[in-house]
């Protein structure tokens, strides 16, 4: 969860009224921006915000602003716009549309800066670089003084040694490739560019660099200072959406602080949209029922007091027809994504604790369901054959599942917001999440055998666009671990499940080339067996043999 370093006094200036000092007095206050103290001490204060999908959160602007609307001081939707065109253009380079395609970029005027307030805005870029823009691959954000640069800007490439700057931090010039082995964000994040010939490079009309992005600015045009005035933003990545929404939240932070936005025009030589002025502050409307807002809440609410509640939890609220309200979202508000959002929203404003809590209305009786029954006897033929389960999280991470795994990404579910670097995705096999057990547990007895069987969920069709499959997976590590081992363990479990099957040889990355085949059941391929190639191997950090199998349990499950 981010933790927002603010100053106290400064939170009640922009709230515009005095706050409790009472810890458990705060912590009420902060429930309507899903926070809570962490510490109080003096002036300093630390939030800590129970909710990674809310990054207009990730600062004391937008904690400000909610609670202004909560607190009845300023209610209704917040009017932002764009002060008017700057003139300033932003031409890209055609070599740019497959390492990292996508720019947008703002001017704030007139912004009053000093340290605390240059301090918070380094927070915030960095909490949206890690997190929303995926530790920069999606999304980076750079800050500039615009009085220092000379129009128009290119965004553009350079060979690793074609460009030298005097990056952030540092006095000296740097070769790009320098940049990558010598500065300690070139270190962290140049895995990002690395694998390309030509890397992005951020200039003005004189040729001055701006920044290396994603990796660091450069420390003549890219370093605040209290007295600088008018801003240049940009963000460049990867996901359109993603560029374009980190964009709208630190503008409208700076904006907050009493800036004014003037737009940048962007001009791509590839895409559907050639010309693109950013930031893009438009707002989407959504219709809820009076009603369908009741039933889920368990209250009896007039439109009134929806619209009271939606008010000042700052969404512009309109009567439609019936019991339907037509209801503006902020542009900032890049979370909402159905009217149960908007829902929640009206609850946290109202208070969970206001809701008298009553006892369920339906009495059920539970018990174990076929398909669970299937689940037990599977779990129960592993068991007898050796090996112990496991639990592991369905959720994970791309490098788990493909790089670790030395196969090619395919299509997975990933989360939009992830309040983890960790859990990014959900797993569209289980091996990874077992090929990890075993990495954490080098230090135990060999031989270990494990196994598990849980969910994985892979892109498909349907309301949800997904499928779900349950897998049973198997490994054995030892010295002597071999094909045999596990294909034995897969004929005992077939057996007494009473299915025919064959191996047919194929090849997976994953494993060694002539000791893995696909599972044939019933003549559809369900699952694949054999020895973990020894580059598989290295990349968990696991010195014996693993061999293995997972075969999908789908087309053996009761249906009812």
């Amino acid at each position: 969860m981010p933790t927002i370093d603010v100053l106290f006094d400064d939170l009640e200036q922009l709230v515009g009224t005095k706050l409790p000092r009472s810890t458990e007095e705060l912590n009420e206050l902060l429930s309507y921006v899903k926070g809570e103290v962490e510490l109080l001490e003096g002036n300093e204060l630390k939030i800590e915000i129970k909710d990674g999908n809310r990054p207009d959160l990730w600062n004391v602007e937008g904690i400000a602003r909610e609670l202004r609307g909560a607190m009845e001081i300023e209610v209704g939707l917040k009017e932002y716009s764009v002060e008017a065109r700057s003139g300033v253009q932003v031409d890209v380079d055609p070599r740019l549309e497959h390492t990292r395609p996508y720019i947008a970029a703002a001017i704030i005027m007139d912004v009053k800066l000093n340290d605390e307030i240059i301090r918070e805005a380094m927070h915030l870029q960095d909490k949206l670089d890690q997190t929303y823009g995926r530790r920069r691959s999606r999304a980076s954000i750079g800050l500039y003084n615009f009085d220092l640069m000379t129009p128009p800007l290119e965004y553009t490439v350079s060979t690793p040694p074609g460009v030298s700057f005097v990056p952030l931090g540092f006095s000296e010039k740097m070769t790009l490739q320098e940049i990558l082995e010598r500065h300690p964000k070139g270190v962290e994040y140049g895995h990002i560019v690395k694998k390309f010939d030509q890397w992005p490079l951020l200039i003005d009309s004189k040729n001055r660099v701006l920044s290396f992005p994603p990796i660091i600015n450069s420390n003549d045009l890219g370093r605040l200072t209290s007295e600088t005035r008018n801003v240049l933003i940009e963000v460049t990545g990867t996901v359109h959406e993603t560029v374009i929404n980190t964009l709208t939240i630190v503008a409208l932070s700076l904006v907050d602080r009493g800036g004014k936005i003037y737009s940048n025009l962007v001009r791509y030589p590839y895409g559907a949209v050639r010309e693109e002025e950013t930031p893009k502050l438009s707002r989407q409307t959504m219709t809820v029922k009076t009603g369908y807002l009741n039933k889920i809440i368990g209250l009896n609410l007039s439109s009134s007091e929806i619209i009271k509640l939606l008010r000042r939890a700052r969404y512009g609220v309109s009567r439609a027809d019936g019991d339907s309200l037509t209801v503006q979202i902020p542009s900032y508000r890049i979370d909402i994504m159905h009217p149960m959002d908007i829902v929640e929203d009206a609850t946290i404003t109202y208070g969970f604790n206001n809701i008298k809590p009553r006892m369920p209305q339906l009495v059920t009786v539970g018990e174990v369901g076929p398909k669970e029954s299937f689940v037990d006897l599977v779990r129960e033929i592993v068991v007898g054959e050796g090996f112990q389960e496991v639990m592991t999280f369905t959720m994970s991470n791309p490098e788990t599942l493909f790089t670790k795994m030395n196969s090619r990404r395919g299509k997975i579910v990933e989360v939009a917001n992830p309040k983890s670097l960790t859990y990014t995705c959900l797993r569209n096999w289980v091996t990874p999440s077992l090929m990890e057990v075993l990495s954490n547990n080098t230090h135990v007895e060999y031989p270990q055998r494990i196994f598990e069987v849980s969910d994985c969920v892979t892109v498909g069709r349907g309301e949800t666009c997904t499928q779900t499959s349950t897998n049973l997976a198997c490994l054995s590590t030892h010295a002597r671990a071999n094909f045999s081992e596990v294909k034995a363990v897969l004929d005992t479990l077939l057996l007494n499940l009473g299915l025919r099957y064959k191996v047919v040889e194929t090849r997976h990355p994953s494993f060694i080339d002539g000791r893995v085949g696909k599972i044939l059941v019933n003549r559809r391929e369900t699952g694949i067996i054999g020895e973990i190639s020894p580059r598989v191997l290295g990349m968990w950090g696991l010195e014996n043999p693993v061999a293995a199998f997972e075969i999908s349990l789908n087309e053996f499950l009761p249906q009812k």
